[in-house]
């Protein structure tokens, strides 16, 4: 009863507040509730916060005096991502054992060597270490084993030998592969080498299917109703016009409007820019998605950052795009910080920000001396370059050749950027979701 008291007395904006030691009224909603191990009254606890990436959550603490039985989970109040995500680690030491994962209900945990899975929805959002995933579901299978021995003393053998192996894994002494897939995409695994790349780990966005939509509660319908009321319009009319659609914020959850608009960006193309604000809170935000279809080739833009000038030129950065700056040892994936028309300096800025500010493995218990002297340092050489005082290359890599970066000298050729086309790997065709495309040959009787 006190949390919905608190949901009607506060305003949206401040239900989910920062992680602050010192703020007095951020204290955790007691709720008397049922012990499920000896059907006692316990206590539990709810604080709604806010995690850095991982948005806002609700974490719960459960604790019986009666048995002394605990229980702690945490789950996500924030928005779903566009896209999913798909983490796959090599772990090769006891370190990658350690590194920090944020799991939601919705992700699903993956060992191929074992041929080992957990299903999504079957455990409850977690803030752990690949060590405590492991040690987790060692436990749960340990719990019922006694059952197991009695009924079929075969089965509960099998399931010795496995917890074993998983135990080795949970050591460190065997290499493996750790694959986490949350089509919400707000799950995450710690990069300890950030902001350099981590060739152990790969990321990957991608598109949901409708069966990831279902899972996550996703429909499609209030859109459809609201383009069945519009008359069709033609290409010149929506060019001219702002088209908007109801939204919730993403930061505080109140009801928002996005405005959308095509927008032709002289000597390139078209592209849709679509605006967030909200009134409640003040939070803005806005993303670029391309108007037209994917390249036949990739393209990767490279500018060298010579005058303090240059950071006034406009950027569109599409979700595929990639973002390398050779000099720092910097390279960021695509679909990281997701489209955006920008200047340099803004991207730079938005690189800074989400590597450097919102890093949540530098925050709290989580973060570490020589990780956050690190990431201060990179932080300060990126306020070296927005200064004139640092030299340096950027490099745009979009395989779907959907970003661009202003010549100054247009027409004429820019002195300081070259730009090259490339066609392809497998590996980026496939991210792009191109390799299952039948474009030719179709025969309709196939299906």
């Amino acid at each position: 009863m006190s949390v919905l008291h608190a949901a009607e007395t506060r305003n949206a904006s401040s239900i989910f507040r920062e992680i602050n030691a010192e703020d007095e009224e951020q204290q955790p909603a007691e709720i008397e509730s049922l012990c499920m191990n000896c059907y006692q009254n316990g206590v539990t606890r709810l604080l709604l916060t806010k995690v850095p990436f991982f948005k806002e959550i609700i974490i719960s603490s459960f604790s019986c005096d009666a048995c002394s039985w605990s229980n702690t989970e945490i789950q996500s109040a924030g928005r779903i991502q566009e896209q999913g995500v798909r983490y796959t680690l090599s772990v090769r030491s006891k370190q990658d054992v350690n590194r920090e994962v944020v799991k939601t209900d919705y992700a699903t945990t993956r060992i191929p060597e074992l041929d080992f899975e957990i299903p999504a929805c079957t455990q409850k959002g977690a803030l752990s270490t690949i060590e405590g995933i492991l040690e987790r579901t060692i436990v749960g299978l340990e719990q019922e084993q006694p059952l197991r021995r009695a009924e079929d003393e075969s089965v509960a053998n099998k399931i010795d030998e496995f917890i074993t192996k998983l135990k080795s894994l949970k050591e460190g002494d065997t290499h493996f592969t750790f694959i986490l897939d949350d089509p919400s995409g707000n799950s995450f695994v710690e990069n300890p080498l950030a902001p350099q790349k981590d060739e152990a780990l790969a990321v990957t966005h991608y598109k949901r299917t409708p069966e990831q939509d279902t899972l996550l509660g996703l429909e499609s319908t209030v859109l459809q109703e609201d383009s069945k009321e519009r008359p069709e319009a033609g290409a010149e009319e929506l060019r001219d016009e702002v088209l908007q659609f109801h939204t919730n914020c993403p930061e505080c959850n109140a009801p928002a409007a996005t405005n959308m608009k095509l927008v032709q960006i002289p000597h390139f193309k078209e592209v849709i820019i679509m605006a967030t604000n909200c009134d409640a809170c003040g939070h803005r935000t806005n993303e670029v998605k391309s108007g037209g279809a994917i390249e036949p080739r990739g393209t990767k833009i490279t500018l060298n950052i010579t005058d303090p000038s240059d950071l006034a030129r406009d950027v569109l950065k599409s979700e595929t795009c990639g973002v390398i700056i050779p000099e720092l040892e910097f390279e960021l994936g695509m679909g990281a910080l997701g489209g955006k028309f920008t200047t340099l300096e803004g991207l730079l800025k938005d690189v800074k920000d989400l590597v450097v500010d919102k890093n949540p493995f530098t925050l709290g218990d989580s973060s570490t001396s020589d990780r956050k002297t690190k990431l201060q340092e990179f932080g300060k050489k990126i306020d070296g370059i927005l200064e004139g005082q640092l030299k340096a290359h950027l490099i745009l890599d979009d395989p779907a050749g959907n970003s661009y970066l202003q010549n100054v000298y247009a027409p004429e050729q820019d002195p300081e950027m070259t730009i090259e086309s490339y066609e392809r790997t497998f590996e980026q065709n496939e991210d792009l979701g191109l390799n299952d495309m039948k474009t030719e040959g179709y025969d309709q009787n196939e299906c």
